[in-house]
């Protein structure tokens, strides 16, 4: 039984490590709305401040191994457990798509 006591309390160590080294762990939460946010713009900002990272991957690979309901997790938004290519506006889709800018990232910054 000690064994398995060790082992988990190795593992705990382990994540602890990696999420103490995020970017987004501040102490102080004031991200965590971006992060959980509806708004096209502020995932597209979660998503580049994830880009800098250096635990991004194993932020991504723990978020997909729990499955995490929704939220932006290691640079990409989850839904449902699943991660999403990319989310649409809310309400009836146009006509007529509009032209996707070249970069994201760079659009949701100047609006």
């Amino acid at each position: 039984m000690a064994a398995i006591e060790i082992l988990t309390t190795e593992s705990e160590q382990v994540r602890e490590t990696w999420q103490a080294r995020a970017l987004c762990r501040d102490g102080t939460g004031s991200a965590t709305p971006l992060f959980f946010s509806e708004e096209l713009q502020d995932i597209a900002a979660a998503k580049a401040f994830c880009q800098e990272c250096p635990v991004k991957g194993q932020c991504l690979d723990a978020a997909t191994e729990r499955r995490e309901p929704w939220g932006v997790w290691g640079g990409e938004l989850f839904a449902n457990g699943k991660i999403l290519a990319r989310k649409r506006r809310r309400g009836r889709p146009p006509k007529v798509a509009p032209a996707e800018p070249a970069d994201p990232i760079a659009a949701a910054r100047s609006a």
